[in-house]
């Protein structure tokens, strides 16, 4: 049986991206204030233990009580490329160079999600390989110009004119390089329900 509706999803998460994304899912979900941190981690994280890391930092720093229905969704999402992560960028030329580094080349999306549910964290972090063909200056320009991507990990959306033009081919979840892996985080929840209920 599926229980959609006992339990209620509380995003704490200021992306546009992860919002529609969960609203899809069938649960009812409430827009909460995303906690503000640091997002440092320790030197020897690599690759999907970051955001996994950073995600947790995100729930332990909300401080509202949550009802016995409601679940805590957070969540953090890197660009993982040549053992180095690909962040924000800081501007437009950070935004250029970091997709200078991208093109004709292969990376990992790696998202990280924290659920806190009747007092317990549950971690998990989903791995999409992406290709990208070369991608010319001129088509970088044009793509930062008009797009602005400052607010996206690796300096660019899939779902815009980029993904569409310069993204050769993915292996595993398109939706996890929007920023949710959202048919893991479905079986994840899925389980936690039952789990609690049986």
């Amino acid at each position: 049986m599926i229980r959609i509706n006992t339990v209620t999803l509380l995003l704490a998460s200021q992306s546009p991206r992860r919002r529609a994304l969960l609203k899809e899912m069938g649960y009812p979900v409430k827009i909460v204030d995303a906690p503000n941190i640091d997002e440092v981690f320790p030197d020897h994280l690599t690759g999907g233990e970051i955001p996994e890391y950073i995600a947790e930092q995100k729930a332990k720093a909300y401080v509202n009580l949550l009802l016995n229905n409601e679940m805590l969704v957070t969540a953090d999402t890197i660009v993982w490329l040549n053992n180095e992560v690909i962040g924000k960028p800081t501007g437009r030329e950070d935004a250029i160079a970091m997709l200078r580094k991208l093109s004709d080349n292969v990376h990992q999306v790696f998202t990280g999600i924290c659920l806190k549910y009747h007092g317990k964290n549950y971690l998990f972090c989903d791995e999409t390989k992406v290709f990208f063909r070369k991608i010319t200056d001129e088509e970088i320009i044009y793509y930062v110009d008009s797009y602005k991507p400052y607010d996206k990990a690796g300096a660019y959306g899939v779902q815009e004119w980029i993904g569409f033009v310069g993204v050769e081919r993915i292996e595993g979840s398109y939706f996890n390089v929007m920023g949710l892996p959202i048919h893991r985080l479905y079986s994840e929840i899925k389980k936690i329900v039952e789990s609690t209920i049986e």
